[in-house]
């Protein structure tokens, strides 16, 4: 019998590469591009083609520090500068980007492999949306995070701020803009692999003529953040990336007076009911778990469904998951893109093969086919899964799904809570009140009921045990950067 796909095939509609990219980048510092003092630098490569784009500038100790200095050079007129004056760059960095959307949806789809769609609708308009949330705030922090004395808060001082490779612009507008908006200097680190949505952010802080020194925007591997780290004169580390890095990070930052944000790893559960809407829940799983590839620390992916409806619910997954397209992220009929390195595919290709041996099935379509450059990794879930299992444990950061049954909800609230983590949970039900009373029950810092993975600048967004501790968005995100 044919399936759809056999039947007609779907045109392909790629979306045009013409963005301007240098062959090589250098450090953003004090205002303004330069070599790095090593003369070492970074090949980054296109994932789903693995082409280079660019090279980019290695920090050492030497440019850290040329940027911390930078940035306390600027604290001065910054941290003084009127409230007023503050949010007008802050809006004028949200318009820009607004204006430059398509350049910068092309540029991070190149580089990071995460569909244009995604670019395009949702990393692109969040990365604005913070921008002008954020500028509101400064005339208003004294109602936001008020003192003692009723006084606008005084800010922190020079923040060290670190970025991952999944939402590598949104990250850096995440981080950015509570920091200025408080009167904070920043030195902002983006991940190797994808440093050039946050070079281009840098081009557009020039444009709008933001003062030297207030953002400096160092690239580099893991020796330049550690480094940045470790320096002396920074007052704030703000990091968003795994657990192991996260521990190692408040390893060196105990003991000083360092203040310290961690938004670290998850292993999050979406628990569906028997009175959920099953259509709207599996839509949700797929979004949950096959968003970016599953390269999300909030995904969904533990997937806790009511036994009475884990064969109705499975068997939808399974056709939703064959309508599925993987291919060229810049495709806008493209659903599932490139996984972001070598190193990554390979992570999560072992974590397949693990599933396997301990006895899980894995489910996926066998009939993709994938481009021969690049690296690709089909969707794919695994019933029969024990919460033993390692692929109900570890983190992935991969389209994999791990699935698993309940009878009562409390067996569910045991299930979601068998974790170290504690990022994000998702409920699926009709009633409101089995919505509230399952959701005070999660032990997680955001809880989704009937959608998933749904942001905004105004909401705080954050975890804690072994998912990190601190707020990104909203009052609680504001709170992080003032002293």
């Amino acid at each position: 019998m044919k399936t759809p796909s056999t039947i007609w095939d779907y045109a392909p509609a790629p979306e045009s590469t013409k963005v301007e990219i240098k062959p090589q980048y250098g450090l953003f510092i004090d205002g303004a591009f330069r070599e790095p003092r090593s003369g070492c630098s970074i090949e980054t490569i296109n994932p789903a083609t693995e082409v280079s784009l660019s090279r980019i500038s290695e920090a050492d100790a030497i440019d850290v520090n040329l940027a911390v200095v930078a940035a306390r050079k600027a604290l001065k007129n910054w941290r003084r500068a009127p409230a007023l004056e503050r949010a007008k760059y802050l809006y004028r960095i949200a318009r820009r980007i607004q204006e430059r959307a398509r350049e910068l949806a092309v540029l991070e789809t190149m580089d990071n492999g995460k569909p244009i769609r995604e670019s395009r609708d949702e990393d692109v308009p969040q990365s604005a949306a913070h921008f002008f949330h954020h500028a509101g705030w400064c005339d208003k922090l004294k109602w936001a995070c008020p003192t003692a004395n009723g006084s606008a808060p005084e800010p922190i001082g020079v923040c060290g701020q670190i970025i991952p490779w999944n939402f590598p612009l949104m990250m850096a507008a995440w981080k950015i803009a509570p920091a200025l908006a408080c009167g904070n200097t920043v030195v902002l680190k983006p991940a190797e692999t994808t440093s050039l949505t946050a070079l281009r952010l840098a081009e557009i802080l020039q444009e709008i003529d933001l003062p030297p020194g207030v953002v400096n925007i160092i690239t580099g591997a893991g020796e330049t953040g550690r480094e940045l780290v470790a320096h002396g004169d920074v007052d704030k580390i703000a990091f968003t990336g795994s657990t192991d890095v996260g521990r190692a990070i408040a390893s060196t930052v105990a003991g000083t007076k360092k203040r310290l944000t961690l938004e670290l790893g998850g292993k999050s559960p979406n628990i569906i009911f028997a009175d959920a809407a099953i259509d709207q829940a599996v839509e949700g799983i797929v979004s949950s778990i096959w968003a970016n590839q599953g390269q999300v620390c909030c995904a969904g992916s533990r997937l806790l469904v009511e036994e009475s409806v884990a064969d109705e619910v499975i068997e939808k997954l399974r056709m939703r998951m064959r309508s599925l397209r993987v291919g060229d992220p810049l495709d806008k009929n493209t659903d599932i893109g490139a996984i972001n390195s070598r190193a990554q595919l390979d992570r999560i290709e072992s974590f397949i093969k693990i599933g396997v041996a301990e006895g899980a099935q894995r489910h996926e379509v066998s009939d993709v086919v994938l481009p021969p450059k690049g690296f690709w990794c089909k969707p794919c879930f695994f019933t029969e899964v024990q919460p033993a299992h390692t692929i109900a444990r570890e983190e992935i950061f991969g389209p994999v799904l791990a699935v698993m049954t309940f009878r009562t909800p409390d067996e569910a609230v045991a299930r979601a809570n068998n974790t170290m983590y504690g990022l994000s949970a998702g409920i699926w039900t009709s009633r409101g009140s089995k919505a509230y009373e399952v959701a005070r029950q999660i032990k997680a810092g955001v809880v989704w009921c009937n959608t998933f993975n749904q942001f905004d600048p105004a909401a705080p967004f954050g975890g804690y045990r072994e998912s990190g501790f601190g707020r990104e968005g909203g009052r609680s995100g504001l709170s992080a950067y003032c002293a």
